[in-house]
């Protein structure tokens, strides 16, 4: 079966950006124009089609990234007197699209989602500009270098600046944004936009914004257009030198030569077009479709993928090409109530047709790919065959999980894997009958594989079951769903926080395991020197062992010995981080030594160096920002003092105060409430893990005295 659209106009993009800018209000609003539904769901009223599950609607946020494939004909072509059905023939192009959470407590769902996407559109609020989570969505982008375009959305809101949110992506983002578009008014006034590049204003008229109409630019907008055309043309033309040179000399340029020259600065990530409008008021959407399929990149446009080839170990290339070998990427798992497990995946190279086998080459497993589905959020199409740059889910596959690669047997090849954050905050858990203990441990299981985040363990002491996650507000969901979809009773603990312990002074010392009991005896002999390394570095183990003192095949058993050593601290028994080991010295028995008995040297020589180098323990750190009405300010100034939280700036808003601090996680659980009752319920805030630091020492001591309790 061919594939029925070439690949030049295939865009597999996201949409990014803070909690409640307003992104899946301009994802519905994407799916109502080009077709694929014939309502307008509004998130406020729980009918959003890419907020699917129920937790979503309830809340009015997006939880789960979801997945659909929508199709468009750039507003120019269907300007054209060919038939509509050659038209589309000719122009119209396949979006794959992945509406992403804003909450930081989903933050996986946004990496998994950017890691596999060529484009993003970035949605900012209209009001506010840029928030401390469109900061986060943009680095996250930044490290997988996604070309995107912006949208600044909301200008119909009381205290909508377009020139204000533009000024805050250039001070906060990037100075490369580059504005295409300026509405026609703001707030209740906003009529249209005005095209910078055609010079033309355009009105959306019809029940939904439907219909675009054309017309010169009003008389009092001329000189105000103008000036942002020229800022545009200035910043397009410095990335092309033989433009510039016309530019100069005082040609007129074409507008196709600027889209050409925009399109190019856009894919190699020097320049980002800045859009505006309001979805909510249907404003714009559509030239923003066009901009996605004018400006962001084919899966041909980008470099070919990287990774390691299983049978020579180096790094290889995968073209983005139907014919090279099959190669994909396991992004997301999700369980199904109607069809179960889901694997979400993304073809690099290569086809893959349905009942054909693959292999994990990350797990070494042969999987049979059964029925392939293209997913339309909770909707599903058949599929006998995917294409590169065909996003996907299959069913069924036993053990894949995020971030495995997905590949051709006789060509194995693992593509570069997901990194995710470590998690901050943990509850104990446990089932309120033995009947509920078997479906809890099966949920647990799910929803791990699922998630990245989340993880479970079992506290050796007490046989309890503690999970842990990026937020209270993530935990909160997954019991929910626990209780929901699993329908498992549990019982939910207070939330600890995620402490970690470290050094702050070099040290050594020996670890000597000598163990003769009539026959052969054990005998292991290591010494260490402990030194710190700079906060998120993680742990690093030297080996400066010269002329075989101890034997090579032992090193692997002390390093073993080390790492056990350091998942249970010294202070609180909470895991080490950021510090080097280095193996200096030691000796061994010809007879009597053992792979065990270094293990447990290496973990003596390990906690006695580690007492000495003053250990202290870390806390997690987050990063605030609260918004309330003016009046209430001191008073939330004081609160967050108290909470040991540095106010790092505050700024106005209209008639709010923007608080900007870091707070450390331990002091803020319950916060909502208490925001609620000193603002009248008219302040929010959002926080997001910034870093660890080291815990005061009065505090240190309550921690400790804590856990021994």
């Amino acid at each position: 079966m061919p594939r029925s659209y070439p690949l030049e106009r295939y865009r597999d993009i996201g949409i990014i950006a803070h909690i409640d800018a307003g992104k899946t209000t301009v994802t519905e609003r994407v799916l109502f124009y080009t077709g694929i539904s014939h309502k307008i769901g509004e998130v406020h009223d729980g009918q959003a089609i890419m907020d699917w599950m129920e937790q979503e609607r309830e809340r009015g946020i997006t939880i789960t990234s979801a997945a659909t494939t929508c199709f468009w004909v750039p507003t120019k072509e269907k300007e054209s007197d060919k038939p509509l059905e050659l038209v589309k023939k000719e122009h119209e192009y396949r979006i794959n699209i992945i509406d992403t959470p804003g909450h930081i407590d989903f933050t996986a769902e946004v990496q998994r989602s950017l890691r596999v996407l060529d484009g993003a559109v970035v949605v900012f609020d209209g009001v506010a500009g840029v928030e401390p989570q469109s900061e986060t969505v943009w680095r996250q982008a930044d490290k997988f270098k996604v070309p995107r375009i912006c949208f600044i959305n909301k200008l119909d809101r009381t205290g909508a600046s377009f020139e204000k949110s533009f000024n805050s992506i250039i001070e906060k983002l990037s100075p490369n944004a580059i504005a295409v578009q300026i509405p026609i008014g703001e707030e209740d006034n906003l009529s249209g936009v005005i095209d910078l590049l055609e010079m033309k204003a355009l009105r959306f008229e019809g029940d939904f914004g439907q219909i675009i109409k054309k017309e010169e630019i009003p008389e009092d907008l001329i000189s105000l257009a103008k000036k942002w055309r020229d800022k545009m043309i200035e910043k397009i033309v410095a990335e092309d030198e033989h433009i510039l040179e016309r530019y100069l000399k005082g040609d007129e340029i074409k507008e196709s030569d600027l889209r050409e020259v925009l399109r190019k600065a856009v894919l190699d990530y020097r320049l980002i077009p800045v859009f505006c409008g309001s979805a909510l008021k249907n404003k714009g959407i559509q030239l923003v479709l066009d901009a996605v399929c004018y400006y962001l990149p084919a899966p041909n446009d980008l470099p070919p993928v990287t990774g390691t080839d299983l049978k020579t170990g180096q790094i290889i290339e995968r073209k983005p090409d139907d014919s090279d070998s099959f190669s994909a990427l396991a992004f997301k798992v999700a369980t199904d109530p109607y069809v179960g497990a889901l694997t979400y995946f993304r073809v690099y190279s290569g086809s893959l047709k349905s009942g054909s086998y693959v292999l994990n080459s990350v797990t070494g497993e042969k999987e049979r790919i059964g029925r392939i589905l293209r997913m339309h959020a909770a909707e599903r199409e058949e599929l006998k065959e995917v294409f590169v740059g065909d996003i996907a889910a299959t069913v069924g596959l036993k053990n894949t999980q995020t971030g495995n690669t997905l590949c051709d047997e006789e060509k194995p090849v693992i593509l570069e894997k997901i990194e995710f954050p470590e998690p901050v905050i943990s509850v104990r858990i446990e089932p309120k009958s033995k009947a509920d203990q078997e479906k809890m441990g099966f949920s647990l299981k799910k929803l791990s594989e699922e998630d990245p985040t989340f993880k479970i363990k079992t506290d050796l002491e007490t046989g309890e079951t503690i999970i842990s996650g990026m937020g209270e507000l993530h935990l909160e969901i997954i019991v929910d769903r626990i209780k929901r979809e699993f329908k498992v009773d549990a019982l939910v603990g207070r939330p600890q926080v995620a402490y970690k312990e470290t050094v702050k002074e070099k040290s050594e010392a020996e670890g000597k395991y000598v163990r003769q009991s009539g026959g052969r005896g054990q005998y292991g002999h290591v010494c260490l020197k402990l030194e710190p390394k700079e906060r998120g570095q993680g742990f690093e183990f030297v080996d400066e062992i010269k002329g075989g003192i101890i034997p090579k095949e032992f090193i692997p058993a002390i390093q073993k010995g080390i790492k056990e050593a350091m998942d249970k601290g010294i202070l609180a028994g909470y895991p080490m981080v950021d510090l080097k080991s280095i193996l200096y010295h030691g000796s061994f028995h010809e007879v009597d030594s053992s792979e065990n008995a270094f293990k447990i040297a290496g973990a003596m020589a390990f906690q006695e160096a580690a007492k000495k180098a003053k250990p202290v323990i870390l806390e997690p750190i987050m990063k605030f920002e609260v918004i309330v009405p003016s009046e209430f300010f001191g008073d939330v100034i004081g609160d967050l003092s108290a909470r040991r939280g540095r106010i790092e700036e505050t700024k106005d808003r209209l008639n709010l105060k923007v608080i900007d601090a870091k707070v450390p996680l331990s002091e803020v659980f319950g916060y909502t409430t208490t925001l609620r009752s000193l603002t009248e319920g008219r302040g929010n805030f959002t926080m997001e893990f910034d870093h660890y630091e080291e815990v005061p020492s009065n505090i240190a001591q309550q921690i400790i005295e804590g856990k021994r309790k």
